[in-house]
C-alpha cells in the first residue's frame, strides 16, 4: 500500500491562509491533491492539518483527513518530520501501515505526476529510504556574495573569485515538492535526507519556493506559462499525466 501525506497547517503569517487561497483559480492546496489523484500511485491521500477550514476544502478535492494535527504539532517551528511521523503512527495503530509514503507539500502548484511516478519507480526499483525533487542553482553556488556587517560585498567562497563558472560543480536545492520515503525505515530513523537519498531531478522553470507575495506572483506566472505549453503540445499534454 502507498499513500500521500500532505501537510498544511492553518496559521500561516507570511502568507495567510495560503494553503487554501486562490491560486489561479484554485485553493492552492487542491493541485497538490489533484496530483496525487492523477498519479494513480496512492490508496490514501491523506491531508494533516489543525483546520477544520483545510480539512473541508481537501475532502473537497479527494483527499481524506482522519484526524486533525495536535496543536503541538502545529505551530511556525514545527518541522515536516515529526508531522509525518505522527500520521504513521496515527495508521500503525490502525493497522494500515503502508509500505511507501510520499510526503507532498500543499503549496506546490506547478507539481507534475509523471515526476512523482519517477520518484516512486526509483525507491521501489533501488530499494533506499527516501527519494526527493530537486532542481539545480542557476548560478554557481562558489561564486556566491555575501553582504559584510559593514555593508560591502564579499565572497563566501573568495578562493573561487578567477575559476570559471564552466569549472565549478553543479549544485543542486531542495525543490519542495514531494518525498518519497520507506515507511517501515523511517519510523526507525525518522529522516527524509537519509544517507542513501537519491533524487528526481525536475528542470527549473517548475520550481518556486512560494513564502512571499512576490514568490506567489511568480508561481502564478510560470503555472499559467506551463498551461499554455501543456495545451499547444501534445506530447506535454501525455508526459503530465
Amino acid at each position: 500500500m502507498n499513500i500521500a501525506i500532505i501537510p498544511a497547517r492553518g496559521g500561516s503569517k507570511r502568507i495567510p491562509g495560503k494553503n487554501i487561497r486562490s491560486f489561479a483559480g484554485k485553493p492552492m492546496i487542491a493541485y497538490s491533491i489533484e496530483a496525487a489523484i492523477l498519479s494513480g500511485l496512492f490508496d490514501r491521500i491523506i491531508v494533516s492539518t489543525d483546520s477544520p477550514e483545510i480539512a473541508s476544502t481537501a475532502r473537497k478535492y479527494g483527499a481524506e483527513v482522519p484526524f486533525l494535527r495536535p496543536e503541538k504539532l502545529s505551530d511556525d517551528h514545527t518541522p515536516t518530520t515529526p508531522v509525518l511521523l505522527h500520521c504513521l503512527q496515527h495508521l500503525e495503530k490502525k493497522n494500515t501501515l503502508p509500505e511507501y509514503a510520499c510526503c507532498i507539500y500543499a503549496t506546490a502548484p506547478l507539481i507534475q505526476p509523471c515526476f512523482i511516478k519517477k520518484g516512486y519507480k526509483t525507491i521501489k526499483t533501488r530499494k533506499v529510504s527516501s527519494v526527493f525533487s530537486v532542481t539545480s542553482f542557476t548560478f554557481p553556488i562558489f561564486r556566491a556574495l555575501h553582504i559584510t556587517e559593514t555593508g560591502h560585498l564579499a565572497m563566501f567562497w573568495p578562493e573561487h573569485e578567477l575559476t570559471r563558472s564552466n569549472d565549478l560543480p553543479e549544485a543542486f536545492h531542495d525543490a519542495g515538492q514531494f518525498y518519497w520515503f520507506d515507511c517501515r525505515k523511517f519510523m526507525k530513523h525518522p529522516k527524509i535526507y537519509t544517507d542513501d537519498a537519491l533524487p528526481v531531478i525536475l528542470p527549473r522553470h517548475l520550481v518556486q519556493d512560494i513564502d512571499t507575495e512576490e514568490d506567489w506572483q511568480r508561481a502564478e506566472y510560470l503555472y499559467k506559462a506551463l498551461q499554455l505549453e501543456i495545451n499547444h503540445t501534445p506530447s506535454k499534454r501525455q508526459t503530465t499525466q
